[in-house]
């Protein structure tokens, strides 16, 4: 990766609605070669996706919980069950394998605390060993733009 994809990849993070134009113009290149660099960029696997962010109160998603997993069954086929069961469940956003005294954690949005407890209900289909929530009060920073130096 040289400077310029560096520049196009910190422009499409910050607005991915800009136009191949608009994005030539920033960086000082013509369509075509702005337009086979995107492309470069979409077949590496450096850029992912292009999405919409939209705001979880405005949709009525206001209550955002992280979820810590803790599970006595470290084994592949419970693996593959939880895997299967988090991958079903809308509203779950994130979820890590964590190496510590927590071995999973989720981030998920619902409406409401009756939201949480039905993602409660389906997150137990796949046996938990021990399971705690913490709700977000405020959120203090939230991005997704890496920092590309």
């Amino acid at each position: 990766m040289d400077t310029a994809d560096k520049n196009l990849l910190r422009l499409m993070q910050a607005d991915a609605s800009l136009s191949v134009a608009q994005l030539a113009d920033k960086t000082a290149m013509s369509k075509s070669a702005c337009w086979r660099r995107i492309q470069k960029l979409e077949t590496d696997g450096i850029i992912r996706q292009r999405v919409t962010l939209l705001n979880a109160d405005r949709v009525g998603l206001g209550l955002t919980v992280f979820i810590s997993i803790r599970t006595n069954q470290h084994n592949s086929d419970w693996a593959q069950r939880f895997n299967d069961v988090v991958q079903g469940i809308e509203g779950v956003l994130e979820v890590y394998r964590l190496g510590g005294q927590i071995d999973y954690l989720i981030k998920a949005v619902v409406a409401d605390m009756a939201g949480y407890d039905r993602l409660y209900q389906r997150l137990i289909e796949a046996d938990l060993f021990d399971v705690t929530a913490s709700f977000v009060m405020e959120e203090i920073k939230s991005t997704t733009v890496l920092p590309i130096r």
